[in-house]
């Protein structure tokens, strides 16, 4: 069940610009998604996928890969709101997930189940989507693996057809976010002005 209880639990909206959020209104066309890299402690991709008016999301450690061969570690996280998908700048030291973050990607998904609800494609474990954002785009899946809820572990998978490519490696060659046009090496620079969060 989509909540937002755990993610205002571990974060001091004092002092984070994080957006506190509220929960949106369940949608089943035009869904959003968004892939932000995070230099936190241990730097990390973190897609998220709109489901029953959250973002759904995962830590990737490793990222996407667009080679159908690779099976990438996916950990469910927290729910997020729908407002983080606008979220990129610095998050304190000292605070949950301290560090910088931009918006590697984003776009829109669609359930590739036909028939079935996103949140129940999420509890059974097994996910296909079509993504079109700006860097990823064809059929991927997400497959549970152990665990349930927070912390269960899934793999990241990309699948042959559209935007399936072994030699793009888009983590390498297209390191720049969608949004700001500041790299995260700009970001990661000790700040003069503060955090910084982006809204449309």
């Amino acid at each position: 069940m989509p909540d937002l209880s755990r993610y205002r639990e571990k974060r001091d909206f004092r002092a984070t610009p994080e957006p506190r959020g509220r929960k949106g209104r369940p949608r089943k066309s035009g869904l959003l998604f968004v892939i932000q890299r995070h230099a936190a402690r241990v730097e990390h991709y973190d897609l998220r996928l709109e489901i029953g008016g959250v973002l759904a999301s995962w830590s990737v450690p490793k990222g996407p890969s667009s080679d159908p061969r690779d099976r990438r570690l996916a950990i469910q996280t927290e729910d997020h709101p729908l407002q983080y998908a606008d979220f990129e700048g610095r998050i304190p030291a000292g605070e949950y997930g301290g560090g910088v973050m931009i918006i590697w990607d984003r776009g829109q998904y669609r359930n590739l189940r036909e028939g079935t609800d996103m949140a129940e494609c999420r509890d059974g474990g097994r996910i296909d989507i079509w993504l079109d954002g700006e860097k990823l785009t064809g059929p991927w899946s997400l497959r549970r693996t152990g665990g349930q809820g927070e912390r269960s572990r899934w793999l990241l998978l990309k699948r042959k057809g559209d935007g399936a490519d072994a030699r793009r490696d888009p983590l390498r060659f297209e390191p720049q976010p969608v949004v700001s046009g500041r790299t995260l090496e700009e970001l990661l620079r000790p700040a003069s002005g503060g955090s910084r969060t982006r809204t449309r």
